[in-house]
């Protein structure tokens, strides 16, 4: 028997005083390439005696979602392709509706809370499916599972619509909404805002080189691979972790004089430690360039920045490159994060550069490459409360990548959740031990 049961299946309409773009909204350059990689999924666990009735989260979820589809409306709509232009785009209509997934399950929730280590079988269905395979498809779709003293919120999102950033504005408004209140930031979605080289047309080519086939969509090979095959592990560091790390790479600067351009963000230094880890664990030689790509939020970047409450795609890719020789050296530490921030400092020189030279790089040392998603500035755990306190654990689904890293902010709002995905269980082992290792040894 499966551990999660689908026991109903229902729609939540989008309010009809709603104000609905009155075109579709295309996707921009930075949205187009996510058209072929398109599930952004994440799971909330909550659990603990002070649980209300789960007809009563029900309720409370699908009306606290029809309202929050009054400001959210794209996100009820189709994205489409749009044969006359070679563009893809959302498409609304006073029809709009979410899909609202119930479901239950016997597995015990606190253990998937808890436990270090996932259980990718139970947690790949407490989010609902949606095939994304073939446009129009749904943008938005949200699942509800009853636990024996728990329940689980997961949300499945098409990526080409909705960044970190935009998924955590939705579920924040929603939760705020939930709790009878009513939300602080105003949703935009309008694409003009988004200032970029090429316009139209440079999304337009990114769709003839990554999807020929529209409306047809072929993701790469890795993504449709079985994610169950993969091991993750979730460890968070406190905050005295994260200041331990800090001071440590700022005394090795200072001991081998070559010292930091400016003070290590937490992000920086939680990067450098997973990417050290990740090159030790592997069996590189130590010539090979090992890679570390990350993406970052570049909304008030941009020249005119973009409103933070804009809802799309506003990313642009990060890519550094080391021998494995230094990530295996006394000081890599040092090295990966000055490296991290150099990265850092060449992108805010040229936020709009989408860098599309890096993708033929990064496919041709996908074994060799480490991918950070999420960002420890995310305080999911903060904004997740729909009335019945924070989560005890949210985690994404889609890690699609062996030596992928997830970030968000710890529960505790000051540390950092730090979930990894391997396909080695030896290598995850490794990597565990090295993580701790370097974390407590300084």
């Amino acid at each position: 028997m499966s551990p999660v049961r689908v026991i109903d299946a229902s729609y939540v309409n989008v309010p009809a005083t709603a104000a609905l773009p009155r075109e579709p909204i295309k996707l921009t350059a930075m949205e187009a390439i996510w058209v072929t990689m398109p599930v952004l999924q994440h799971v909330l666990l909550y659990e603990g005696a002070h649980m209300p009735p789960f007809e009563d989260i029900l309720q409370a979820l699908r009306s606290s979602l029809a309202v929050t589809l009054g400001s959210f409306a794209p996100l009820a709509g189709k994205l489409v392709h749009l044969k006359d232009t070679g563009d893809v785009a959302i498409s609304c209509s006073a029809s709009d509706s979410v899909k609202f997934v119930v479901a239950e399950s016997d597995t015990d929730v606190r253990r998937l809370a808890l436990d270090e280590e996932h259980d990718l079988p139970v947690l790949e269905q407490l989010v609902p499916d949606v095939d994304m395979s073939e446009l129009p498809t749904a943008v938005l779709a949200v699942q509800a599972t009853r636990f024996d003293g728990g329940v689980a919120v997961g949300v499945t999102v098409h990526h080409a619509v909705a960044d970190g950033r935009s998924l955590w504005t939705f579920v924040e408004a929603w939760a705020t909404a939930c709790r009878g209140e009513t939300p602080a930031l105003t949703p935009s979605f309008d694409r003009s805002l988004v200032k970029l080289p090429g316009g139209e047309e440079e999304a337009r080519s990114i769709f003839r080189e990554w999807a020929p086939n529209l409306p047809l969509v072929s993701p790469p090979p890795s993504f449709t691979e079985d994610r169950t095959r993969f091991t993750r592990r979730t460890f968070t560091l406190d905050m005295p972790d994260i200041q331990r790390l800090k001071q440590h790479i700022v005394h090795l600067g200072k001991a081998l004089d070559a010292p930091l351009t400016r003070s290590p963000s937490s992000f920086v230094v939680v990067t450098a430690l997973a990417w050290t880890c990740f090159a030790r664990c592997k069996q590189f030689a130590l010539d090979d360039d090992v890679l570390l790509c990350f993406l970052a939020d570049v909304r008030g970047r941009l020249d005119p920045p973009v409103d933070l409450g804009y809802i799309g795609v506003c990313l642009t890719r990060c890519l550094v490159m080391l021998p494995a020789r230094e990530l295996r050296s006394p000081r890599a530490l040092l090295t990966t994060a000055a490296a991290v921030q150099d990265e850092i400092l060449r992108m805010n020189r040229d936020p709009a550069n989408q860098q599309s030279h890096l993708t033929p790089i990064m496919l041709a040392s996908w074994d060799r490459l480490m991918n950070v998603s999420g960002s420890t500035a995310f305080a999911a755990y903060d904004i997740a409360d729909f009335g019945w306190g924070k989560p005890r654990r949210t985690e994404p689904i889609r890690m699609n990548h062996d030596g992928q890293v997830a970030l968000m902010r710890g529960r505790d709002g000051l540390g950092v959740q730090v979930s990894v995905s391997l396909l080695q269980q030896a290598q995850m082992d490794e990597f565990k031990s090295l993580f701790l290792e370097l974390l407590h040894s300084n």
